[in-house]
Order: structure tokens, then sequence, then C-alpha cells
């Protein structure tokens, strides 16, 4: 058990913790940036008010890339059935030639504020009829600039909260609010690092990752039986990806979606190579679509009165007795139910363990230096 309402069975290696809970502890006195937006104490730089003057909008349009939007995205899915608005992301250059008299209530993010893409699709897709929301650094950089040419609201990006890690700031809470969820029921810092259970999962957890990573097992695979949570693995893929690919080490977060890959990547991870770890995800839904009993013929009658979340959950437990029958390693998520509690401490645990992994491996977790590179390259081209 990880919290009250997230099953979780760790790694089954049980090595040395200590070095680890030394730099936990270090950590949690630190003033972070970071952990203090996964707090209730953080102080957002939008208030209630604000809020509510864009609250009467129906359709809103996120603009941004990575870790501007990633968050949100794995909010807005997971979550979806608690939100009523629409909400559309552009995280990528695409062309479209679809011409949309829809009004938009557009959120534009990026902390540098010269993000190409997202200044590109803020140029082509911006109406006179929409609102524009900028969150972006304090500073006069171009969307800075272009939010004051505009008359739009402008929220200040914390500058030490960088992208990936942004979920819990104001990137990822504003539009929680807008979408009608509570974001300070997101951050749960402050009770889980009094859980010593979740600490303990924390650092054991750190901990067997290190010892893969020695292995040389550096493919960090999700086995994801819930569609909804896709986006918050890809949130995860960005934040493992980028914080420890450095210095020619690192982990390849690999988002496997069930039960769609049991019949392509399976064969795979069960006799291929060996160089991979492996976190099974579940959420265990109570309300899912049910088997037509009549329609079911006698051969398969072990599918009368079953639901969809049913068969799911029994095809990942199938796949856990296999994978421990092969000694393969791995970690399980079971999620209980959706909230805004349990995403947060989703967020949290895994801030937490990416930052120590960091650490351990005497690598910055918060830069990105060789991404870097291409933007310089870019702009050079185009000059």
């Amino acid at each position: 058990m990880l919290t009250p309402e997230i099953n979780f069975v760790n790694f089954k290696k049980k090595l040395k913790t200590k070095k680890i809970n030394n730099s936990f502890k270090s950590l949690i006195k630190e003033n972070n940036s970071i952990l203090q937006s996964l707090s209730k104490k953080y102080q957002d730089s939008f208030d209630n008010k604000f809020v509510k003057k864009f609250k009467k909008s129906n359709n809103y349009r996120l603009l941004g890339m990575g870790g501007s939007t990633l968050g949100s995205q794995a909010i807005y899915q997971f979550l979806k059935n608690k939100v009523k608005k629409k909400f559309d992301f552009i995280d990528n250059l695409q062309s479209s030639t679809r011409s949309n008299k829809t009004k938009y209530t557009n959120i534009i993010i990026s902390k540098s504020g010269n993000t190409i893409e997202t200044l590109v699709n803020a140029n082509i897709l911006i109406k006179k009829s929409d609102k524009n929301i900028f969150i972006t650094e304090n500073k006069k950089n171009y969307l800075y600039i272009l939010a004051n040419k505009l008359k739009a609201e402008v929220i200040h990006h914390n500058n030490f909260i960088g992208g990936r890690y942004s979920v819990l700031s104001e990137v990822g809470m504003l539009p929680a609010e807008l979408m009608g969820l509570k974001s300070k029921d997101f951050r749960q810092f402050n009770s889980l690092i009094k859980n010593k259970k979740f600490i303990n999962h924390l650092i054991n957890n750190v901990s067997s990752t290190l010892y893969f990573v020695k292995q040389k097992k550096f493919n960090s695979v999700i086995i994801n039986y819930d569609e909804r949570s896709e986006n918050l693995f890809k949130w995860y893929q960005q934040l493992v990806s980028e914080s420890l690919g450095k210095k020619s080490k690192g982990l390849l977060p690999i988002v496997s979606n069930m039960p769609k890959d049991n019949h392509s990547v399976m064969q795979l991870y069960l006799d291929g190579f060996k160089n991979n770890f492996y976190t099974f995800f579940v959420v265990n839904e109570d309300k899912s679509e049910k088997i037509k009993n009549k329609h079911i013929l006698p051969s398969h009658d072990f599918l009368k009165n079953k639901n969809l979340s049913e068969i799911i959950f029994a095809q990942k437990k199938a796949t856990e007795i296999v994978f421990k029958r092969k000694k393969i390693p791995f970690r399980s998520f079971e999620i209980k139910n959706r909230s805004e509690k349990n995403l947060g401490e989703l967020f949290c645990f895994f801030i937490l363990e990416t930052i120590l992994l960091g650490r351990s491996l005497n690598l910055n977790p918060f830069d990105q230096p060789a991404v870097e590179l291409i933007k310089k390259e870019t702009r050079k081209i185009l000059l």
C-alpha cells in the first residue's frame, strides 16, 4: 500500500538504502521551489477572482510544448469524467486548413517565452474573437511582449520550476481550476512526507532502480492497462528522459498500452533481451461496460457477467503471474478511484523518485543542456 487508495507492490529487490535515505532527508530540508509547488502552502500567481473571470468559457485551448502541456493533458484525460469543459491541446507543429469559428480561451505557455513551436502556433491560431492567457517568466521575452500587444492576461511562470516539474504550479493548476478541479487537492506533499510507508516505498524503489542501472537494465517499460492514463505516462516519459539522460547515463521510459500490446511486443518482453524492468499500472473501476451474456457462446461462459474493468484487471494479474515465474523485475500500481488527490500523489511520487535518482547518479536532474543545442542550430538555419 503506497497510500490508502493506491495499492503498490514494489520491486522485490531489497538493497541498502542508507545513502538514498540521507539524500531524501537533505532534499526535504532544502528550499526547493519544485517541492514547494507540490505543497498546499504554494502561492499561485493567480487567485479565485482570476479563475472566475475565465471560468465561463466552454472551449479552452492550451498551446505549449513538452512540460508546458503534458501535465495538463494528463490531468484532463485521467479526470475527464469530472470535467464539463472542452480542452484542446496544441503541442506540436501541424498544418491545418480547416477554418475554426469556435471562440476559444487560449492558454499559451512557455517558461522562457521564446519556444519556437509555441510562438508559431500562437501566431497561426489566435483569433481576434479569442480570449488569451499567457503563462511565462516575468521577463520581456517574445510571449510577454506579445501578451502586452494583445492586451492579454499574463500569469508569471516561476523561474525556478522547469516545465517537466511544473504540473502542480501555475502551469498545471490554472488549467485544472478552469476544468472545475481543485488545485489544493492535488498538492499532497506535506502529508506524504509524514507517511512512513510512502517514504519507505519511495526509497526502496529508487534503490532497486539504481541496482537495475548497474545491471545495465536501462529500459523502464510502463505496462499501462488504463487508457485514460496514457498522457500521465507521456508526462512521466519526459520527466525521466530529460532529467536523467545526461553524461552518457539515463533511463529510457517506454509506454506500452495494454491489452493491445499483448498482441505485439509482449512476446519480446517475456522471451527477448533482458535489459528491461517494468511498471504495471491499472485503475480498478467499478463502472464499465458489461458483457452481453446472450451473445456469449458456451465455450466462453467464463466471460458472462463480467465488465471491461474485470477483464482488464484479470489480464494484468495474469501477466504479473507470468512475470513472476520468469523472474522479470516489476513493480505494480493499482489505483482504486480517480481523484485529484490520487493523481497528485502519483505526480509527487514520480517527481521525488526522479530527483533522487538524478542525485544518486551524480546528475543535475533540473537542466537539459543538450536540447538547447538544437534550439540554437534551428535558429541559425532559419536566419
